[in-house]
């Protein structure tokens, strides 16, 4: 499963989600994220006690990473038997690149600073609202850059690293249910009143699995940083921990040790202001050229993950 992996990494790289095969078949995380809806609305009904809520929760996500993960362990097992090896690994090659993120991640993240560079704060502003959760209004010029890192940080482990990883473990079924529970944490997994008891399996569940790939992804990014490459370590070993996520802290940190920048810190939710702690030891007056910096870090970091995987390949 190593060579799916390393193939659909370069695929994706190279090519992303076409645009008009979007409009033909949608994506396959819509998907799943109508099946994650469709539970919540028949599991989820306020008229139940919250322990049965829960229950339902732990069931929901087993259907959720369940279903998705057999139907590509199918496609799996019938491209293995039924079709030559090169040919099977390309098959399956493109249905895991479609679950990868490495190019749009990029293209979203760039926008934001080309945004910044044309129109100001406010079309920055604009351009961040569609790759984090957080109240743009509540945003100036340097916080709408650390935002945009922050974002490529995390999803550069959850988008990319976190998919690769099942994928090398456990080939095409391992990439569904990755996103699948991915999916879910996103859409249920919220400390609100409707999703505190039901989310609450999807939410834990998405700590585990993402696990090995926010370290990784931290170890990508240290490395990448060239020279800064000890200091990232260090801000990693030491501010790693003081996230409110167990995942997403670790490359965040490594972003902020390799660029210079202090990340996370206070930031506003809607009406909810969540006080998290800076991680690194820099400035947060971040400017568009360390956004800059942030994506050429980016692009090292994917390139080294690319290296190890073929290097895995290889021996």
């Amino acid at each position: 499963m190593l060579v799916v992996a390393a193939a659909a990494l370069l695929l994706e790289s190279i090519f992303g989600y076409p645009g008009w095969l979007f409009r033909l078949l949608r994506h396959p995380v819509v998907a799943i994220g109508a099946l994650v809806a469709l539970l919540d609305r028949r599991l989820n009904r306020e008229t139940l006690p919250q322990g049965r809520r829960r229950l339902n929760g732990v069931l929901a996500i087993v259907l959720i990473a369940g279903v998705p993960a057999c139907l590509a362990g199918l496609l799996q097992r019938a491209a293995v038997h039924w079709l030559p090896a090169p040919l099977a690994i390309l098959v399956l090659a493109t249905a895991a690149s479609t679950l990868l993120a490495s190019r749009s991640l990029h293209v979203h993240v760039a926008a934001v600073a080309t945004a910044l560079a044309c129109g100001g704060v406010p079309a920055g502003r604009e351009a961040v609202s569609h790759i984090v959760g957080r109240d743009p209004a509540s945003l100036d010029g340097p916080a709408v850059v650390r935002a945009a890192m922050e974002s490529l940080a995390e999803n550069f482990a959850d988008g990319v690293v976190a998919p690769l990883f099942w994928c090398a473990v456990l080939g095409l079924p391992g990439i569904v249910a990755y996103k699948a529970i991915n999916t879910a944490d996103s859409m249920i997994g919220h400390l609100t009143p409707r999703h505190r008891a039901f989310g609450w399996a999807a939410a834990r569940l998405d700590d585990l699995v993402n696990l090995p790939a926010s370290r990784l992804a931290a170890l990508w990014i240290a490395l990448a940083a060239g020279r800064r490459v000890l200091c990232a370590a260090r801000i990693v070993r030491r501010d790693a921990g003081r996230h409110r996520s167990p995942n997403a802290g670790w490359p965040e940190a490594a972003m902020a040790g390799a660029i210079g920048i202090k990340l996370a810190g206070p930031r506003t939710y809607g009406a909810i202001t969540v006080h998290d702690a800076w991680l690194g030891d820099g400035t947060i007056e971040a400017g568009i050229a360390d956004l800059h910096r942030a994506l050429r870090l980016y692009r090292h970091a994917c390139a080294i993950q690319g290296v190890m995987l073929l290097l895995a390949v290889w021996w």
